[in-house]
């Protein structure tokens, strides 16, 4: 395949009201529904990207370091950061915010690998990865040493 495509092509944003259906007792997001929409985020990201059906085949770790609130704004980020034949690496942030003060602060994020489809469900090949724009270039880099770094730690976690 000799297409390509941009890391802006795929960028996506989602934002969700939390409610009382997706809390526990003390009032705060599930981490299940967080991840939820950080799946769907990711896969709206692969799908722009390659313009196919794609499908989740990993998440990487994921903590979580800030609550989210009741009644606070989720706002999910992803955008592709590296591709291979049929896979595409994806970053998604999760960020909470206080609709009436204004107020942002990070609360998880996680590298996710999709695998895109052709029309009868085969894993098939996905266009290049451009990044024209230096603010391209710093998103996938800052994502590449991002992970990187999830997973130097993991492994000095498991070897100590």
């Amino acid at each position: 395949m000799d297409e390509t495509a941009t890391l802006i092509d795929s960028y996506t944003e989602m934002t969700e009201l939390l409610l009382p259906n997706d809390t526990n007792t003390l009032g705060r997001a599930l981490g299940g529904a967080v991840l939820h929409w950080m799946d769907i985020c990711g896969a709206i990201a692969a799908m722009r990207f390659s313009n196919r059906e794609c499908v989740t085949a990993s998440m990487d770790h994921v903590d979580f370091i800030s609550p989210i609130d009741i009644g606070e704004v989720v706002v999910v980020e992803g955008y592709v950061f590296s591709v291979g034949q049929s896979s595409i690496e994806v970053k998604v942030d999760v960020r909470a915010e206080n609709p009436v003060e204004g107020d942002q602060r990070p609360t998880t994020s996680s590298y996710f690998t999709f695998v895109a489809l052709d029309d009868d469900g085969v894993p098939t090949e996905v266009p290049s990865l451009d990044c024209p724009s230096e603010a391209e270039q710093a998103l996938r880099d800052e994502a590449i040493d991002g992970r990187r770094q999830q997973l130097e730690e993991l492994v000095d976690r498991l070897e100590s």
